[in-house]
């Protein structure tokens, strides 16, 4: 019998092979782990439907497989229901073509165009100006929009899926037509002693992830900073309730909650685009994303529901999720459906950075190192205060310049006013 991926979480329909467990020829049992799963930065172990032998493994790591796809065969034993609802295989719908149909590869959605050209596809000029100043022909590029429409969306899947092509160890010896960048293939040791390591699967995922975020929004980046006075004060009032409560007080939850009510009053910036319907989303919940620095990388679970939660509950759910993040047990969906993400570096260091936008969001905060800096008071005294650097990082397409500027005026308010009865037990 074969062994088909079954489908994972409510929304994951594919993910990357990053390791295979068994091998031909072991004997192995119903429910044992064969491989282990790369989606969307969190890895899933997925387990064999069946007992018996492995006749065959039909994927290899780094292959990217869909629900449905067949993993290994086995012979002997009886297979038993798979772990959730098994989707078959995706197929092609062909629709009225408007060029030749492309080809693609086994593997995974690295497209080859065969050169031919047919008309150009409709689109609006805010696409034609993007795909113009990356040099992609847009007759290229097939559309997902309504009636063939080409959108953002499908420049920037279409970067990406040649970028995915080049990188194909040698598979593609001249650079595909209509990309922009050309990659590097410099031999280093000529110049000098140099090391190789492989990239890993989640360094992959994140490489694709940030060329699509940044080649598909028009970033803008608003820089302030935030006088922490009053929050440290609060810190060092009720540190130690806190600490008896089992909850380190950091200014991160601090942050959140002041975050969620700049996001009330500016609901633009808690909202995505649909490129396909061309319509923002605004959305009624406070789902906001923590960038985690890794040992495997950056990763980026969500605290849900922020809105309605004390600031201890938050400070206990932080805690609880960045040790699952670091030992890389999160879950496919644990990361999925932010309204908002934080990228808080000032643990480590540094000021003022310009964050990428976590698509399908439209903004992002950056929060640095807080330090004592010389501050002119309102009567003319100069007075050391701790100023915690920020920026907002934001998609220009819904957000203009005025926004943001008010958006994080009143973050900053909300930091420096924070209320008392917020922290307190």
């Amino acid at each position: 019998m074969e062994v088909k991926l079954p489908k994972i979480g409510e929304t994951a329909e594919s993910g990357v092979v990053a390791s295979i467990l068994v091998k031909v020829g072991d004997l192995i049992e119903m429910g044992q782990t064969i491989i282990e799963l790369e989606q969307e930065k969190a890895v899933a172990p997925i387990a064999a439907s069946a007992a018996g032998t492995v006749s065959a493994i039909h994927v290899r790591e780094g292959q990217k497989i869909t629900v449905g796809t067949s993993i290994l065969t086995l012979d002997g034993g009886a297979s038993a229901p798979a772990p959730g609802p098994v989707a078959a295989p995706k197929t092609t719908v062909a629709s009225a073509p408007r060029r030749p149909a492309p080809v693609v590869e086994e593997d995974d959605e690295w497209v080859v165009e065969d050169g031919a050209e047919g008309p150009e596809p409709a689109a609006s000029p805010y696409v034609r100006k993007v795909a113009r100043e990356l040099g992609l022909k847009l007759s290229r590029i097939s559309g997902t929009g309504p009636g063939g429409r080409v959108v953002t969306v499908d420049l920037a899947r279409y970067v990406a899926r040649l970028e995915r092509g080049v990188a194909r160890a040698g598979r593609h010896a001249e650079e595909p037509k209509g990309l922009v960048f050309a990659h590097v293939g410099t031999d280093f040791s000529l110049y000098g002693p140099v090391t190789s390591e492989p990239l890993s699967a989640l360094r992959k995922i994140i490489s694709a992830r940030m060329v699509e975020n940044k080649v598909s929004l028009p970033h803008v980046t608003q820089f302030d900073e935030a006088d922490m006075s009053r929050i440290e004060n609060l810190r060092k009032q009720f540190k130690a309730a806190y600490e008896q409560a089992g909850a380190k007080l950091t200014p991160t939850p601090f942050i959140i909650k002041a975050l969620v009510n700049a996001l009330k009053r500016h609901p633009k910036f808690n909202s995505s685009v649909n490129e396909v319907a061309e319509t923002l989303v605004l959305k009624h919940y406070y789902h906001v994303g923590i960038a985690v620095d890794t040992e495997a990388g950056l990763l980026v679970p969500v605290l849900r529901d922020a809105d309605k939660k004390s600031l201890l509950e938050i400070a206990k759910e932080l805690a609880a999720i960045a040790e699952k993040a670091r030992d890389r047990k999160l879950g496919p969906d644990d990361m999925k459906g932010g309204t908002f993400t934080i990228s808080n570096q000032g643990a480590i260091g540094g000021g003022h950075f310009t964050p990428i936008i976590n698509k399908p969001e439209v903004a992002i905060l950056g929060i640095g190192k807080t330090s004592l800096k010389p501050v002119v008071l309102a009567e003319g005294k100069i007075e050391a205060r701790p100023l915690m650097p920020l920026t907002v990082s934001y998609d220009h397409r819904v957000i203009d310049g005025g926004a943001a500027a008010r958006f994080t005026v009143d973050l900053v308010k909300e930091l420096q006013e924070f209320a008392t009865e917020a922290v307190a037990l």
